[in-house]
């Protein structure tokens, strides 16, 4: 498994995350432990808080937001819901202490985990392994009809991303240089408003903005394609160190309720399309039909050798890592390439074996 064709774009984390907290203000406290119930139904030792930073990606993730899951599972414990548009920003917001769990994808997760962020989370969930729900489109006014056709042309995609790793992945098998081409960095809501100017020839995006750019555009090559090609990427979830060893019993009850969300995309589509659909202001049949654009794994499938494996018995995620941080550190992203057993440490694998082995 190759994850790591990633991007050259230095981050200035530092200065991101001071901004961040800046914006975000009273929000960056860290979750209080309770060592007794308080008196509203919480737990004694659960968290009075949990902080989960979400995208608009049409996956279980939302269904267990809309369906207010976590809430009724911890009852007296306050579920703050904050979205955000890229892995990059997700990881600005862990690295300011805003979050405890978040969704981010392969490629900003494996610059998290390597030098120099070392943002101290670690995988705890696969959301999706990422097919057709992201992929590169051109405007259908440009004339171009194939990949090689983007040299000279001004592409948007938000940096730090799966979509800029699966764009630049998709380029080299072209065999287009990335300086043959103009990379512009966009989060999803700004690609859609530069493609409506027409700021921009093509963009490589996940749904909901892809669907809206392919009404007047193309699409060229996708996730699926790429990770057939050797590329293959994935949204995760991630969860601060602090938070899973202060609170395992309330990881364990989220990831529960995410393996719970999986079984009804699988069981009850169409249940799990309104879910979707509400939180992205759409219909269930485009939630439907954006959700076929992304395989769905449950706990026990995650624990498989393939993907995170046991304790017992290592899968072979953290190995697709390695690729992933070899590549990185050719682009001059991240400053060493980490060890395997680094990796490893930073998989929920015991977390995730414990909240699904009986």
């Amino acid at each position: 498994m190759r994850l790591g064709k990633a991007m050259g774009h230095r981050w200035l984390a530092a200065t991101a995350a001071a901004a961040l907290a800046v914006t975000l203000g009273a929000a960056a406290c860290s979750s209080d432990d309770d060592s007794s119930s308080d008196g509203a139904g919480r737990p004694a030792g659960a968290p009075s808080e949990i902080r989960i930073a979400y995208q608009a990606i049409p996956n279980g993730d939302l269904i267990v937001k809309h369906e207010g899951w976590l809430e009724a599972a911890l009852p007296g414990t306050k579920i703050t819901w904050t979205k955000f548009d890229s892995g990059g920003d997700v990881n600005t917001a862990v690295i300011a202490g805003s979050v405890d769990i978040g969704l981010a994808g392969s490629s900003p997760v494996t610059r998290g985990l390597s030098a120099p962020l070392n943002i101290p989370y670690q995988v705890a969930w696969i959301h999706d392994v990422i097919g057709p729900a992201e992929s590169l489109v051109v405007r259908n006014d440009a004339g171009i009809t194939d990949v090689a056709g983007l040299a000279g042309k001004k592409i948007g995609t938000p940096f730090a991303s799966t979509a800029h790793y699966s764009l630049l992945a998709a380029l080299e098998e072209a065999g287009v240089a990335q300086s043959a081409v103009t990379l512009v960095d966009l989060e999803p809501p700004d690609i859609l408003a530069a493609w409506t100017r027409g700021d921009i020839d093509a963009a490589y995006v996940w749904s909901p903005t892809l669907d809206e750019l392919k009404k007047t555009g193309t699409v060229l090559t996708d996730s699926a394609k790429l990770a057939a090609a050797g590329y293959p990427t994935f949204d995760l979830g991630v969860v601060t160190k602090k938070f899973a060893e202060a609170y395992p019993d309330a990881l364990a009850e989220w990831l529960r309720q995410q393996d719970k969300a999986v079984k009804l995309i699988d069981s009850d589509p169409a249940k799990a399309s309104a879910a979707i659909a509400a939180e992205l202001n759409i219909t269930p049949d485009e939630a439907l039909a954006q959700t076929k654009g992304l395989v769905f794994l449950t706990g026990d499938e995650q624990l498989g050798a393939e993907y995170f494996g046991t304790p017992a018995a290592p899968g072979k995620f953290a190995d697709g890592l390695l690729g992933a941080a070899e590549f990185l550190k050719t682009q001059a992203a991240i400053d060493a390439v980490p060890t395997l057993d680094t990796l490893r440490a930073g998989l929920g694998v015991e977390d995730l074996d414990s909240a699904f082995s009986g």
